[in-house]
């Protein structure tokens, strides 16, 4: 083995019981009869950690529209602070990474949730910040906020919830029986905030978190997504197929960092891949081959269709979407530019495979090998921190992935064979808090 490299990689996985690829729980040797249940997710987790991957992540969305179209990656069957809650028992280094909104919550709420997940698993907690993008109409509004509305909300919500995990001083409990004082009451502090969006007296009503503040990561790609990422965020989940546009990417994201003040070596750049991995390069394309075979086609022509947001049903699957129906206006995300642009070049049909393997994010087929030298190529040139994994499938994508393609990293030095430090911030490379 290769010894450890001074620089390594940093790898989370998306938890898609469902697995990444659309359909891929149709595959005859799925475990979907199990998906909302802790029996797959807790597999899961554990499989992750026997890899001695860095953290596990939990996506959310608010409302059923995917779901009733059985168009599910199986980001809304489980909802992420019950279902982290659940998987402290199963786990006991891997971080658990969580979303939730700052649109439809509230920071003293969120404060406490995040706080007890890190409590209860000794310093293992994260929060996924969003703003969110549908599920207006579960939480009483009749259209989304402006996004430059929620990001202000968003960075006055996450400037709230850090206050309130800073209310309470490291040294706050004394626990002292003999005077009947568990904490000394002047080391619990009211935060007495008053802003555009909230009113918040504090203080938290349970301890500092052991990591002070559970790490913060967060994926906006616009703009006002990356100078919110850039102020608050440990770690940057991102959409990047390519290297040379990666590369631009970690560079001026790193400089907005230093620009804020903080360290840029801190903040872990970590765009999606889905690896089809294979002993051999046949055994990764046959995987990739049964995925893309198994597609339920008006499904597939339907997230072509929603995810371009243009009308294809007078079209063939040989055919091109003609760009005139692709109409640029400032309210496109930064997502649906990345899905143009594929447009250009592939057919309704070849895109409706793009799109369900890995909705923009990069995919690759090979060797455990093949793969590795990408990944070590991305990271060497300093397009990315690590990556986030999205297992195409599972159980058959995930292991293959965790149990070849992980172990080949760690041969040549570039990935962790055990966990260092005692918490997630620590074992990230974060700022300390």
């Amino acid at each position: 083995m290769t010894p450890p490299r001074q620089r390594q990689m940093i790898l989370t996985m998306f938890m898609l019981s469902f697995g990444y690829h659309s359909d891929a729980w149709r595959q005859p040797n799925s475990r979907s009869e199990e998906v909302s249940r802790l029996s797959i997710v807790a597999d899961m987790a554990k499989a992750a950690e026997a890899a001695k991957l860095h953290a596990i992540f939990l996506a959310d969305s608010n409302d059923a529209g995917s779901i009733r179209s059985n168009s599910v990656r199986g980001v809304s069957v489980y909802e992420p602070i019950t279902t982290l809650s659940a998987l402290i028992g199963h786990t006991s280094k891997i971080g658990l990474l969580g979303t939730a909104s700052t649109t439809y919550s509230q920071p003293y709420r969120v404060a406490r949730q995040f706080a007890g997940l890190d409590l209860l698993s000794d310093g293992r907690a994260g929060w996924n910040v969003v703003t969110s993008v549908s599920g207006n109409r579960n939480f009483g509004l009749e259209s989304m906020p402006a996004p430059e509305d929620r990001y202000r909300r968003a960075t006055e919500f996450v400037q709230v919830v850090k206050a309130l995990w800073d209310s309470w001083d490291a040294d706050a409990i004394v626990n002292d029986r003999e005077r009947a004082i568990w904490v000394e009451s002047d080391r619990v502090h009211d935060i007495n905030h008053v802003g555009e969006f909230f009113s918040v007296q504090g203080a938290l009503n349970m301890p500092r978190p052991p990591q002070g503040h559970p790490l913060i990561v967060q994926a906006g790609q616009s703009p006002a997504g990356i100078r919110l990422g850039a102020s608050i965020a440990d770690a940057i989940y991102t959409i990047q197929p390519e290297l040379d546009k990666a590369i631009s990417f970690y560079d001026q994201y790193k400089q907005i960092v230093a620009s804020n003040g903080r360290d840029p070596d801190r903040v872990k750049i970590l765009p999606g891949i889905m690896p089809f991995v294979g002993r051999t390069l046949a055994d990764a394309q046959e995987l990739a081959a049964d995925l893309a075979n198994g597609i339920e086609p008006t499904a597939g022509r339907a997230v072509v269709a929603r995810m371009l947001d243009v009308d294809i049903d007078d079209l063939e699957l040989t055919d091109r979407i003609p760009m005139e129906r692709l109409e640029v206006t400032p309210q496109r995300q930064e997502r649906w530019h990345i899905y143009r642009a594929m447009a250009e070049t592939q057919t309704v049909g070849e895109l409706m495979v793009e799109l369900a393997r890995a909705v923009g994010h990069r995919w690759m087929i090979g060797t455990p090998g093949m793969i590795a030298d990408s990944m070590i190529e991305w990271f060497d040139k300093r397009a990315c921190d690590g990556f986030n994994l999205n297992p195409p499938s599972f159980p058959d994508g995930m292991d293959a992935m965790l149990t070849l393609l992980v172990p080949e990293l760690q041969e040549r030095g570039y990935f962790q064979d055990d966990y260092a430090g005692d918490t997630l911030r620590e074992r990230m490379g974060a700022e300390p808090r």
